[in-house]
């Protein structure tokens, strides 16, 4: 089975994706270090370098690449990944995919303590964090409701996120 996580930057599709290969002894690709893997660059380089619509070409790209294999795999998204170049219809052809749905204060706590270097944050100052989160998922929304699934993560421990994926994808 192919299963995509979806979900707003800090939503944690990454760590969740992690211990769902772990626990179910799968493939996990995390599609932004895909990208940086093929690219040569981080993410972070390549808007600078060659902008944002070169990185959404990339990554409509390298999404089919990994959606067109044959194995299995966890695919954690980059949050705008269902969001430009027809992906979320290429997600829902070719495999599940559940929706990581975090609040807005949730995803600012979590992007405030990040030290990661986002390059869709770059330019925003901290008391504006909540207001573009909030922008960003309403223009968002739409795409990430299409998952097959969602599963709200306030408040919930790694392991009680992974145990209720298991319950929706993996109890078959």
């Amino acid at each position: 089975m192919k299963l995509v996580l979806m979900g707003y930057m800090a939503s944690g599709k990454s760590v969740i994706a992690k211990y769902l290969a772990e626990k179910f002894d799968v493939t996990t690709i995390d599609l932004d270090e895909y990208i940086e893997n093929k690219e040569g660059q981080t993410i972070q380089e390549i808007f600078k370098n060659k902008g944002e619509i070169y990185f959404r070409i990339a990554e409509n790209k390298y999404l089919k690449e990994i959606l067109e294999k044959k194995n299995d795999v966890i695919l954690a998204t980059g949050g705008g990944t269902p969001c430009y170049a027809n992906n979320m219809h290429l997600i829902k052809q070719k495999a599940n995919s559940i929706y990581l749905k975090a609040s807005i204060n949730t995803l600012a706590e979590r992007l405030l303590l990040a030290d990661d270097n986002r390059p869709l944050l770059s330019n925003i100052k901290k008391e504006d964090l909540k207001e573009f989160i909030a922008k960003h998922l309403f223009e968002r929304n739409n795409y990430y409701d299409k998952a097959d699934k969602t599963l709200i993560v306030d408040n919930k421990n790694i392991n009680e996120i992974v145990n209720e994926i298991s319950a929706i994808f993996y109890s078959k």
